[in-house]
This record gives structure tokens, C-alpha cells and sequence, in this order.
């Protein structure tokens, strides 16, 4: 049993000794920066000497070698002195180190072996010195080492094969990690602390690199923007993809240009052109475009010298001095890119979006003949075009609008070559300058639209949060959501989490919700999602599988989140018997309408509490019940979701009917009511139905929207449904056998079904608590209406929490005597953004324009969603916008709708099918429309501009498409 432990403690301990993160608590403890946000991002020795100084340095230097003889001496304690399961410890080490502490493991290694194998690690150290000073290249020296030291322990140790074959393993696995991790010690030295500059200087010298002059970096190769600006960097990605990039060499701030102009040698046959790469230029936050100095026809070595000289001295200009100033932006570096000159026959600029419009997926292109500095100068007015790539499995085309001297063809194949570097970049909007010679087309800059950043995204925040929303509701649900998200993201990320302003993941356009998908995309790329995470959340492209390298880095966090998956059911208990049944009863014995408007705030802080609990839940509950449904592959029709509410109370509700329809054999629909006092039996009837209503009175047609009114508070809605259910036929046996399907599952009581319940409890508490939420706020606006502070129902949902806050302190004149004015321009702009019936789904920036009119979206008569309930139907459109007024449905009814919420549950009924603008497999809409076995296409884009009531549809739920029919007059 001692060998097996030992085995454990090496494969589990040494990995998180080696994650151990000591450099970084050292550095920033003694300096107050964090290594993976600066530089190079390494957690590295040398990063802390850097960034850090000569006593971080050497602190450092002591926290890696003490793991490094740590894992030698912990292995000594199972395994005899020197066996090869010292040299697996470090191999453990070092994996951890790299994966988890975003370092390399060199000091690790060289103290660890030398406690390992001193009489190697001697042989090793003197070889690497004369190795040093007869080759004068550090990297030669580095991977020389690592051929050298397995072959002494094969020399030395010629009868030990293990410990050979781990000497090797161990020498293959830091190589490899030398090629995946940035050098620190190619960063500028006068970057560093002071201290450790000059240290610094000579790492970099002629006696580690080799002579400056003989170190060329080109665009061929991988570079990194924090040393060589985002210019540089863009490019030679852009290259090494495959696209034309004219040759280029990168000199870094640091390095002396000597050695490159006289190896370039330009000439007039060939010009080359000195442009600015800063660092912090063509990103994402700014594009510093016109504020450094680019230097064309550049023909002797003189010349060259000279440009590169105006272009570095260009980073101090006064006026690039204030636009980084302007923007908050560190004065940090300047590298010089040249590159070969192309000789233009026409140039130009293209946009992969349209930075005027923000909206729709035209490609903006202006053309020249000559140079491209021509247009971008803004002194010669280009030839302007716009495109349209349609692009399908096979082929490609391009539609192109405007006409000029150059060819069209030349234009057609800017924009695809526009449109696939946005792909290229995953969706975000693309600033393209290129230049053809008669021959090929060159891309000589691409870089981020920063006018049309961050993209905000309708995509889920349709479903989470539909419809428009008055001020107050975002006032309370934005940092509820956007706290429990961060709380969720900093809990995986931890340290990388730094710098995210999660504040920022939702806002409000044309009064309605978006996500920002930039930031998700950001926080996605940290937790080593897929890079294709915004394209998944901006355009539902499909995720590729994480690497494995960013799961181990994620593994701490990941564990923390599982923990609290698996601790969810006893959580929630917990809490709901400490927390929200207390606090409910609490709220349910209050008389709210005498409270004061101190007592009324009380209790609105007490439910926001609550709530912080419930949205907490409310996140975790449905993320829980979706991964597991996933992971255990059960099937939509085998849950059972009647521990939801709204579904609790559609069954409730078509149990009464069927009662009813047994009472009044014969009935006039707008009698029932008063047809059902008559007699005993229909006394119980409505006895029942109002016991109902007090149960459920609390759900609403959108249940996270506290402007909305309750059932309790407006009952006519639920009234028409249950006189067209006492209309309708039993339900079809579809619905049948989905819900005993539905039961069956029920009894087997899975591990799904647990989270299910777990949710539908999580959404009454919640629905209850913003019930009360929303019933305390209108008790204050009585008390307002009564005091003439405000003027009419409704007003106070036009105001936002803080307002209602110093309103009632009394503690802000200006706000009551511009109150009027306030509320009124808001009712105004939320009015006006409730007529806006198309809705873009992304929007390009944080000043949207106007929605376009509705452009042709799809052709062929067919409309494509989400297949979200299977079956096939068809029948005669039906467009609701809202549940106002409800209208009579029959099974020749195709509902249209613009998102499904609790309200919208009961209409499904008695419908032949639904159409969803917004939504997914796992709305309300579609879970309902399963149960009682009706197709469904959710995530239908404009339908309910595009569809008019009285028109012929088929709709197929197992492959999300709608298909007009040729029948497509209105009735």
C-alpha cells in the first residue's frame, strides 16, 4: 500500500504544487501587480524580476527551487533515493506548473535534479557554460540542455532504463513547453524595474541572442503584440493563415535597427515602407489611426534609417500624446514594421460592416487607383461600394451596389476576402486596407471597428428578459443578473477574472434587453472556452471542444462551480426554509396598504434581498437541469415540469374546465360565469377557480418584468382561457402520450427530474417574491398619486430604484421639481420604442441607430428557427404581440408571437402550433408545446412582421422551418 500512496501523492499533489501560485501572491504582495495581467502574461522567474525587481526576483527564484527539491523529497518518503519516480514528480511538477501556474518549470527542474542527481547536474551546468560562450545563443544553449542531460543519465546510469526513458520524457515535455510559452527576456528592458535593467540588457545582449544584427523577426513568424503592437502581431497571423501579407521584418522597441537596414538594403527596384506598430494601436480599444507616421518609397539604406527614426519619434508627437490621453490609454512602446512595398494599381479601404448604419451585413468599400494612403487621407474623395456576401456549404456569391472605374470583379473579391477575416476573427467587425498590383490582392491592415465594439447581442437576452422594459424593472433586474453572473465567472476564472467590469454584460437598446457578447467572448477566451464563443453567442454557431490545456488551467474553478451543482438541492432547502419561507410569510401578513413610504422602502430592501438569493438560484437551477439533461441524453417528453408554476396552473385550470363543461352542458361563452352561480355544483366550480387565482395570482405574462400585471390583479386573461378550454375538444393523443411519457419519468425520479423540480420550486419563489416586489412599488405609487407627487398609474415604473429611493428621503429638490418632465419624456421614448416591430438582433456599438426597415431576409418562402417540439402542422397565422387581447383559437390556428413567457402557456391549448421570434428548445413555449404535443419553431427571425394574420403556414418542429404556403392572401 506505501508504493500505490506514493504513486497518488506524485500524480495529485505534485500538479498542485507546481500550480502553487508563489511568484504571483510574492510579486504582488511586495509590488501590487499581478503577472498574468502585464507583459507577456508568464508567471514566470524572470517576469517577476522584471515586473517586480531584484528582491521579488530572488524571492522567486527561492519559491521555485523549494518546490523543485520539495517534490524530490516528498517522492524520497515512498520510493528509494534516486529512483525514477523523483524524475515523475518533476514531470508532475512541471505540468502543473505550466497548466495551472502559467509558467515554464525551469527553476523547478534544475533544483530538483540537482538534489536528484548532483554528479549530472555538475556534468550538465559545465557543458552549458563553455556551450554558452562559444555559441553566444541562448535558445541554442536551452535546447541543448535538454539533449544533453538525458544522455548523462544514459551515460551514468546505463542499467536504469526507467530513469532514462523518464530523463527523457521529462527533457521532450520542456522543450515542447518552450515552444508554447512566451520569453520574457524578449521584452524591453527599459520596461523593467530599475534595478533589474541592466541585468536585462545583458540577458538580451550578443552574449544570450547572439549579435543584434544577425536577430531578424519577421511577419513570418508567431509574434506576440505586447512586444510588438497589435499591427505586427494582426499581420503575421494574417500571413501564417494563408493570406497575401507583402514580407515584413518587426523591430521592438529595444532593438537596434543597424543590423536590418544593412541586410535589407532597399533600392528603387525595391522600395520598402516604415510604418507604426505601437503597442496598444489597431486594438480593440483604440485604433490610433492617422496618429503615428507611416513613411512610403523608402530606397537606400540612409532613407531607412531616417524613417525608422520619424516613425519611432512620431509616438511622442504632441497629438498622439493626447489621444492616448484622451482614451485613458498608458504610454507604453513603439515597434517599427517595414515591409516591402507593393506597387498599387488600385487601393483602398473596406469595412466588414457598415460603420454609419450599424446594422445589417453590408461590406462598405471605398477604392483608388494608386496608393490606399489616398483614401484614408480623406483628401481625395474614392469610388464607394457596397456588398453582400451569401455564403453556403460549396459556394459563395456577391451581390455588389455602386459602379466606378475599377472592375467589379476586384471589388467582389475584396469583400470576400473582407468577409472571411471577420469569420477569421469570430465575428467582430473588421477595418481592411489593401492594395492590388495587377496580380494579386495584398492585405496590408485589419483591425477591430472600435466605433462598433462592444457587439450587444439579443440572441438569449430575448429569452431571458422579453419584451420592452420600463426603467424601474432594469434598475433592479440588471445588477441582480449581472452580480450573480460575475459572481458565477469570477468563481471559475479567479485571478483572470481581473478587469472585467461585469456591470457591463447588459444594457438596454430601443427598451429592450441585450447581452454584451464582446465581454462574454472575452470571459469565454479566459475560461478557455472555444474561440468561436462569440460567434456562438452573436450568430448560434457551433462550439468546438475546449483543449485540454484550458480545462486543466479551469480545473480549480470548474471544481469550485461543480461543488456547488452537486450542493444545489441542500443549498436550496436550506434556504428556502431559512430565507424565503420566513421572509414570504413575513410579506403575506403585512397590510401593505398602510405603510408608510419609509416602511414601504423596508420592505422592498427585505424582498431585494431575497431576491439576491432567488436570482442566484434562479441562474444556477436551469444550468444544472440543462447539463445534466445533456450529460444523462434524456429527452424533452420524458420530464416532467409540473412543478413549475405556469404548468401547474395550465393543468389546474384544464382540470376545472373539463368539471365545468359537466355542470353547463349549454352555455353562452360570455355567461359562464354568471350561468355557473346558479346552481350548487357551479358554486364549487368557482370556488375552485378562485382558489386558483389565490394560488397562482402571483405569475404574470412575463415574470421577470414587475410592470406587468399579476393574474390576482388583472384575472380577465385566465377568464377567456378557461371559457375556451370549457369550448375546446380533450386533448389530442399526442399530448396524451407525451403526458404519460411525462409521468413515466416522474416515478423514476432521476437525476434530471431532482434539478427540474428543483427549478420549477426556484421560479414560484422567485415569481412570488417579484409579485410583492411589484405590489409594494404600486402601494408606494398610490401614496405618490394621493400626494400629487406623481400624476398618473404607472408612473413609477418610468422612474428607476435610486429615483424611488431619494424620492422617498426627500433628500433631492431638483428631482421633484423636474419629476413631471422626467417621466414624461420616458413614457415618450418607451412608447416609441414599443411601435419599432423589428428589433435587430445584434447591435454594433453603444449608440444604435434607428432600426432600418425591414429588409428581405429570407427567400424561397421559407423561414427558418429552432425545431423546438416535433410534429408537422398546418393552419392560418395568428400575430399576438401581447396577451391584451385575447383572441378565439382553434386547431387551425398557427400562433405567432414574439417570445413565450408563463402568460402566453395557456393559448398553446387550444392552438395547432406556435412561431417564436425568440427562444429555444428549453422556453416556456416549447416545454408547453411538447406537453401537449403541437409543433413548434422557436428563434424565427421578423416573425411577426413577416407573417400577417389570416395567412397559410406549414410548420415542421422537428426541422425548425416554416414554410409559406401558396395560399398567401389574408383572410
Amino acid at each position: 500500500m506505501f508504493e500505490p500512496w506514493g504513486i497518488f501523492v506524485i500524480l495529485i499533489i505534485c500538479p498542485l504544487l507546481g500550480g502553487l501560485p508563489l511568484i504571483s501572491w510574492i510579486t504582488y504582495a511586495l509590488k501590487g501587480k499581478r503577472l498574468s495581467q502585464v507583459g507577456t502574461g508568464n508567471i514566470s522567474v524572470s517576469a517577476a524580476f522584471y515586473h517586480g525587481g531584484k528582491i521579488v526576483g530572488i524571492l522567486a527564484v527561492l519559491s521555485e527551487a523549494f518546490k523543485g527539491i520539495a517534490a524530490v523529497l516528498i517522492t524520497r518518503i515512498f520510493f528509494p533515493e534516486g529512483s525514477f519516480w523523483e524524475l515523475i514528480a518533476l514531470i508532475a511538477l512541471v505540468i502543473g506548473r505550466y497548466w495551472i501556474g502559467r509558467g515554464a518549470g525551469t527553476t523547478n527542474v534544475v533544483w530538483g535534479f540537482v538534489v536528484h542527481d548532483p554528479l549530472v547536474a555538475v556534468f550538465v551546468s559545465f557543458f552549458a557554460g563553455i556551450s554558452l560562450t562559444i555559441l553566444q545563443s541562448r535558445k541554442v544553449v536551452k535546447f541543448g540542455v535538454l539533449l544533453l542531460f538525458p544522455l548523462f543519465v544514459a551515460l551514468l546510469h546505463l542499467s536504469d532504463i526507467p530513469r532514462i526513458f523518464a530523463a527523457v520524457a521529462l527533457a521532450g515535455l520542456m522543450g515542447w513547453i518552450y515552444t508554447k510559452i512566451p520569453d520574457d527576456m524578449k521584452l524591453p528592458a527599459q520596461g523593467a524595474q530599475t534595478e533589474s535593467q541592466a541585468m536585462l540588457e545583458f540577458l538580451r545582449s550578443d552574449v544570450y541572442d547572439g549579435l543584434r544584427q544577425r536577430t531578424m523577426v519577421s511577419l513570418d513568424e508567431e509574434l506576440n503584440a505586447a512586444i510588438v503592437g497589435e499591427k505586427a502581431a494582426t499581420l503575421s497571423q494574417i500571413k501564417r493563415w494563408g493570406y497575401p501579407v507583402p514580407k515584413g521584418w518587426v523591430l521592438a522597441p529595444i532593438d537596434d535597427p543597424e543590423g536590418l537596414t544593412e541586410f535589407l538594403q532597399p533600392s528603387e527596384l525595391s522600395p520598402l515602407v516604415v510604418r507604426s506598430s505601437a503597442i496598444g494601436e489597431d486594438s480593440e480599444h483604440a485604433s490610433a489611426a492617422g496618429q503615428y507616421e507611416t513613411v512610403l518609397n523608402v530606397t537606400s539604406p540612409q532613407a531607412l534609417q531616417s524613417a525608422i527614426a520619424q516613425v519611432q519619434a512620431s509616438y511622442n508627437h504632441p497629438y498622439a500624446v493626447q489621444y492616448r490621453r484622451d482614451r485613458g490609454l498608458n504610454d507604453t512602446a513603439m515597434a517599427v514594421l517595414i515591409q516591402q512595398q507593393v506597387q498599387s494599381v488600385y487601393s483602398g479601404v473596406a469595412f466588414s460592416r457598415d460603420p454609419i448604419t450599424q446594422q445589417g451585413d453590408a461590406i462598405i468599400i471605398e477604392a483608388l487607383p494608386g496608393s490606399p494612403t489616398q483614401v484614408v487621407s480623406g483628401k481625395v474623395t474614392p469610388e464607394q461600394y457596397r456588398a453582400f456576401v451569401v455564403e453556403t456549404e460549396n459556394s459563395y456569391s456577391v451581390q455588389l451596389e455602386g459602379q466606378g472605374r475599377i472592375a467589379q470583379s476586384l471589388i467582389k473579391q475584396v469583400a470576400y476576402l473582407t468577409y472571411r477575416l471577420e469569420k477569421r476573427y469570430h465575428g467582430t467587425p473588421q477595418d481592411i486596407e489593401w492594395s492590388y498590383d495587377g496580380q494579386t490582392l495584398w492585405v496590408l491592415q485589419s483591425r477591430p471597428i472600435t466605433t462598433l465594439l462592444p457587439i450587444w447581442t439579443r440572441k438569449i437576452a430575448a429569452e431571458v428578459i422579453p419584451g420592452v422594459i420600463h426603467p424601474l424593472t432594469w434598475s433592479i433586474n440588471r445588477p441582480l443578473t449581472c452580480g450573480v453572473w460575475g459572481e458565477f465567472f469570477t468563481l471559475v476564472l479567479g485571478n483572470r477574472a481581473l478587469g472585467l467590469d461585469f456591470t457591463e454584460t447588459a444594457t438596454l437598446h430601443y427598451s429592450r434587453a441585450y447581452f454584451n457578447a464582446s465581454l462574454l467572448g472575452d470571459i469565454f477566451i479566459r475560461m478557455g472556452l472555444p474561440p468561436e464563443s462569440l460567434e456562438f453567442l452573436t450568430r448560434g454557431a457551433k462550439l468546438s471542444k475546449p483543449s485540454l490545456q484550458s480545462t486543466w488551467k479551469n480545473l480549480p474553478g470548474l471544481g469550485k462551480l461543480l461543488k456547488r451543482e452537486l450542493n444545489l438541492e441542500k443549498d436550496f432547502k436550506q434556504d428556502y426554509h431559512k430565507r424565503f419561507i420566513p421572509g414570504l410569510s413575513q410579506l403575506a401578513q403585512e397590510d401593505i396598504d398602510s405603510l408608510s413610504a419609509l416602511n414601504l422602502l423596508a420592505r422592498i430592501d427585505l424582498i431585494l434581498e431575497l431576491l439576491r438569493y432567488g436570482t442566484y438560484y434562479s441562474i444556477l437551477a436551469p444550468l444544472s437541469a440543462a447539463l445534466r439533461q445533456a450529460i444523462f441524453r434524456v429527452k424533452d417528453g420524458q420530464i416532467d415540469h409540473s412543478v413549475t408554476p405556469e404548468v401547474a396552473a395550465l393543468r389546474s385550470l384544464s382540470t376545472i374546465a373539463t368539471d365545468a363543461k359537466q355542470v353547463l352542458v349549454e352555455f353562452e361563452p360570455q355567461q359562464v360565469f354568471e350561468q355557473l352561480k346558479q346552481t350548487p355544483e357551479g358554486e364549487k366550480i368557482l370556488q375552485e377557480f378562485n382558489e386558483l387565482l389565490q394560488d397562482y395570482g402571483y405569475l404574470s405574462e412575463v415574470g421577470t418584468d414587475i410592470s406587468v400585471s399579476t393574474w390576482r390583479e388583472n384575472p380577465q386573461m385566465i377568464k377567456q382561457m378557461f371559457v375556451q378550454l370549457m369550448q375546446g375538444n380533450e386533448p389530442q393523443a399526442g399530448a396524451k402520450d407525451a403526458i404519460n411519457s411525462i409521468f413515466a419519468s416522474k416515478r423514476k425520479r432521476s437525476f434530471v427530474q431532482r434539478r427540474v423540480d428543483i427549478k420549477g420550486r426556484v421560479t414560484e419563489v422567485y415569481s412570488r417574491l417579484l409579485a410583492e416586489l411589484r405590489w409594494s412599488f404600486i402601494a408606494l405609487e398610490n401614496i405618490w398619486l394621493k400626494s400629487g407627487l406623481l400624476r398618473q398609474t404607472g408612473d413609477i415604473f418610468f422612474l428607476n430604484f435610486d429615483e424611488v429611493r431619494r424620492l422617498i428621503g426627500d433628500e433631492d429638490s431638483s428631482l421633484i421639481e423636474q419629476l413631471d418632465e422626467l417621466v414624461e419624456f420616458r413614457r415618450s421614448q418607451f412608447l416609441q420604442d414599443s411601435e419599432i416591430i423589428q428589433i435587430p438582433v445584434l447591435v454594433y456599438g453603444n449608440t444604435p441607430p434607428h432600426p432600418l426597415a425591414p429588409s428581405e431576409l429570407y427567400s424561397d418562402q421559407i423561414l427558418q428557427g429552432i425545431g423546438a417540439s416535433q410534429g408537422q402542422a398546418e393552419g392560418r397565422v395568428k400575430v399576438l404581440r401581447n396577451l391584451q387581447n385575447v383572441p378565439d383559437i382553434n386547431r387551425d390556428t398557427i400562433l405567432v408571437v414574439p417570445y413565450t413567457d408563463s402568460g402566453w402557456a395557456p393559448l398553446l391549448l387550444k392552438a395547432g402550433g406556435l412561431i417564436a421570434e425568440a427562444g429555444g428548445r428549453l422556453s416556456h413555449g416549447a416545454i408547453v408545446a411538447r406537453e401537449y404535443g403541437i409543433p413548434a419553431v422557436m428563434d424565427v427571425r421578423g416573425a411577426t412582421w413577416l407573417l400577417q394574420d389570416g395567412q397559410r403556414v406549414r410548420i415542421d418542429g422537428s426541422r425548425g422551418i416554416v414554410e409559406l404556403s401558396n395560399d398567401l392572401r389574408p383572410e
